[in-house]
């Protein structure tokens, strides 16, 4: 099982997608914005953190995979947005990217398998 920090400022959005991922045998720690974010990832070691780039507040999801490349290279980081790669400002190397909308599907994808994870 994968350990997940979703982020995620639409309500409805962040519930779906976090109530599937735990279906499909993820556990799965829900941020509303960046802020909240920073926060669970200094008390709580994640495999995978997924972000949408534009959220409420001080800290974009870019900000975050910033941060999470330069403090946590072991996490694996996946940014969505409804904008193209193309119109964002540089992502980071390592970081993935799905843009919105996305099928549960294509997200899986590019999650560790959760009968192989630690």
């Amino acid at each position: 099982m994968a350990s997940i920090l979703f982020i995620e400022d639409e309500e409805d959005l962040r519930g779906l997608i976090a109530d599937s991922l735990s279906d499909e045998g993820h556990h799965v720690v829900v941020a509303a914005e960046g802020t909240e974010a920073i926060r669970l990832l200094a008390s709580g070691s994640y495999d995978v953190v997924i972000s949408d780039v534009s959220m409420p507040g001080e800290v974009s999801g870019l900000d975050l995979a910033e941060l999470i490349e330069a403090r946590y290279p072991q996490t694996r980081m996946v940014l969505v947005s409804g904008h193209a790669r193309a119109q964002l400002p540089s992502i980071p190397a390592g970081i993935q990217f799905l843009p919105k909308p996305y099928r549960l599907s294509q997200l899986l994808a590019l999650l560790p398998d959760p009968c192989k994870a630690g």
